[in-house]
């Protein structure tokens, strides 16, 4: 049966489990914003509140839109929604400040009674420590988006929903991991070598682009199941990964270099600042 091109946007399946616990983790959001507001609205602006609840649609849409619909059938699509989960839903639920929030709209007793026995492990001290290193997160993030690409690893993600699902949770995961330190967001403090993160997000980069260069190039079909079920739209197989590639290269060097250069900017004004601050001072001190 031929498929309508209109089917790309209505054909959606909403799944119940993941959908009430977005649900829930908005819910438990907001009311921890709202408590924040009356006693730190500085810090937690109402832009935060609609970023955090952003993420929670992109993640929505990720996997009930058509993005996951056609993600075994279209390579394209199912690129998509990586990206999306990816680079869409994780910068947007960093920029929320998540943290401090999530804690206020809890209820106190379940923050006291299983909160604080977690918060004050071993183990807890221990993961914190790893994920706040730098490196650790680079290489989480990229060898997870990497790893998951290999064909073999692909092919078997896609065997089954069960690891299909833990895919797309490792993604999300990792990329959590990977745009908290880009946007350090409060309460988290600033690091004195910030600018790490410029070559850190200009390596990922060159990582998104060798496995675009990939897919757009290879010539051949690199994960076999598209090329044995139905194509939709009666889009060649190959055609639809060189799509795919080109996506992910277009999008994806995007979302890297856009806040590469925005921190380059804001560091060169600031040294720029301090320096001037600096000049100044030691002007007035020769005055003196």
């Amino acid at each position: 049966m031929e498929t309508s091109w209109l089917s790309l946007i209505t054909d959606w399946d909403i799944p119940p489990a993941v959908t009430g616990g977005l649900l829930a983790v908005g819910f438990i959001y907001v009311r921890g914003w709202l408590a924040l507001r009356r006693t730190r609205p500085c810090q937690i602006p109402a832009w935060r509140l609609y970023s955090f609840l952003a993420g929670l649609l992109a993640i929505f849409v990720a996997v009930s839109s058509s993005l996951d619909t056609y993600s075994e059938t279209l390579l394209f699509m199912h690129m998509a929604q990586h990206f999306v989960l990816m680079s869409v839903a994780p910068p947007l639920m960093v920029l929320g400040s998540p943290f401090v929030p999530m804690l206020r709209g809890l209820p106190r007793s379940i923050v006291s009674r299983i909160g604080g026995p977690i918060f004050r492990s071993s183990l807890t001290h221990s993961l914190q420590k790893l994920f706040s290193r730098l490196p650790f997160a680079w290489l989480a993030m990229n060898l997870t988006y990497v790893g998951w690409h290999i064909p073999k690893a692909y092919e078997f993600a896609l065997s089954s929903e069960s690891w299909h699902n833990f895919e797309h949770f490792c993604f999300f995961a990792t990329s959590l991991i990977f745009w908290w330190h880009i946007v350090q967001p409060w309460p988290a403090r600033r690091r004195l070598n910030s600018w790490m993160i410029i070559p850190y997000l200009l390596i990922s980069d060159f990582v998104n682009t060798g496995v675009s260069a990939f897919l757009s190039f290879s010539g051949r079909l690199l994960y076999p199941s598209y090329g044995v079920v139905e194509r939709p739209f009666g889009i060649d197989a190959l055609k639809d990964q060189v799509a795919a590639g080109a996506f992910m290269w277009v999008f994806g060097s995007l979302v890297f270099l856009v806040p590469a250069i925005y921190l380059t900017t804001r560091f060169l004004t600031n040294g720029r600042l301090v320096n001037e601050k600096t000049g100044l001072e030691r002007a007035r001190a020769l005055a003196q």
